[in-house]
């Protein structure tokens, strides 16, 4: 009855990802989004509510009665030129869809349609009341603390939600219990000394000298000082310092990420770090600050979540097409804010045809296989009605 919904509609469903590829809205900015996802609830006439800003909806629907379950999805885009030749390709310059939240909101999207429909036909088997999130902003790590703050996991017992996966075809999942994506933290570290002219270093304390010798001795001592059986991963990925060839300036500007898999080993490194820079500053004659932001914590697949997410995709694929993931990812993702208030659990969902052609997250030739939307679907409408099932043992939630 799920799937028949769902074929039904799967023009529909396209339909809203296609809309939402050519109109794309980076992060903090999904108000038109915002708007058209409106447009197509009250079309279905559930209860909904919009976020603070004017971003972001919640979306009941269901029965008045037992337990509720909900599904994520996030609505933002990224800034990058879309570089497809497609119908739908981005309309906006500098802006696209190029980590597949347009497909998890289609994905999402079409779960409601079959779910409301067996519930309007009657041939629900059991009660079934569900919440769906389109949360703005995950890529900034804003969105999902925003939605929490307005209430969004209030009343909900487990949560579910799909990201696309270009390294696996079409019709199959990946699946994980447990750690599933990094503890990831932004680094910024500035360094100050004194300018002079390139012709006289030794007039200078040369911040360039020193910002090479720490991201040196960050990439070789972190990993030296770190439990090898703990996945600790540094990068910086910007440095900005001086104006001129012949001009040692007088500061420099580092970024970069830390990810790990626990806020214990984060909390280390971090020190590990501080305890290098304060050596490096001592032998440069510099100041070294180093400032750290926490972004998304580590996303942990509740066990039992899990079971009943891969049961109903073995169900739809077969056992073959549901791949165990042997090893936790180190992105990061901010499904795990939700996480603290809830279980949750994700799965990867293949989007490719052929995964040897396939472009990557956040390139600018991304795009997915279209039948992926409707196998998320179903996943995620057979998920929900499983997980509602009276007969199935609960267990009770944390006090």
């Amino acid at each position: 009855m799920v799937d028949q919904a769902v074929e039904d509609r799967f023009e529909d469903i396209c339909g809203l990802r296609q809309h939402l590829h050519r109109y794309p809205e980076p992060s903090g900015e999904e108000t038109r989004t915002t708007g058209f996802l409106l447009e197509k609830m009250m079309a279905l006439g559930v209860n909904h509510r919009i976020g603070s800003g004017g971003y972001g909806l919640v979306v009941d629907g269901g029965g008045s009665d037992g337990p509720r379950i909900g599904m994520r999805a996030d609505i933002d885009a990224l800034r990058i030129q879309d570089a497809k030749n497609t119908p739908y390709a981005s309309r906006v310059d500098g802006i696209m869809h190029a980590c597949g939240h347009d497909g998890h909101t289609a994905t999402v999207y079409g779960a409601i349609l079959a779910l409301k429909a067996l519930g309007d036909s009657g041939v629900m088997p059991w009660p079934v009341r569900w919440r769906a999130i389109f949360q703005p902003a995950e890529e900034t790590n804003r969105g999902a603390l925003e939605m929490v703050e307005n209430g969004a996991v209030e009343g909900l017992e487990a949560l579910l939600s799909i990201h696309m996966d270009p390294s696996r075809e079409v019709g199959s999942i990946g699946y994980r219990e447990g750690a599933f994506t990094a503890d990831c933290s932004q680094l910024e570290i500035e360094i100050r000394g004194r300018g002079a002219h390139a012709a006289r270093p030794h007039e200078s304390r040369d911040p360039i000298a020193a910002a090479s010798q720490l991201i040196s001795a960050i990439y070789l001592f972190v990993p030296r000082g770190t439990d090898t059986h703990e996945p600790v991963v540094v990068s910086f990925g910007q440095i900005m310092g001086g104006h001129n060839a012949n001009v040692i300036p007088d500061r420099v500007l580092v970024r970069g990420t830390l990810r790990t898999l626990h806020e214990r080993v984060t909390r280390d490194t971090i020190s590990h770090i501080e305890r290098l820079a304060r050596g490096i500053a001592e032998a440069s004659g510099t100041s070294i600050n180093l400032r750290s932001d926490n972004g998304p914590p580590a996303v942990y697949n509740d066990p039992d979540l899990t079971a009943i997410f891969r049961h109903a995709a073995a169900r739809l694929l077969g056992n073959d097409r549901c791949r165990p993931i042997p090893r936790p990812s180190m992105g990061g993702e901010d499904f795990a804010n939700y996480l603290k208030y809830v279980p949750g659990a994700m799965i990867r969902l293949g989007c490719v045809q052929d995964v040897s052609k396939a472009a990557p997250l956040h390139s600018p030739e991304f795009d997915i296989d279209e039948r992926a939307l409707a196998v998320g679907a179903k996943i995620l409408a057979r998920t929900v009605v499983e997980w509602s099932n009276p007969r199935r043992e609960r267990t009770p939630p944390q006090a």
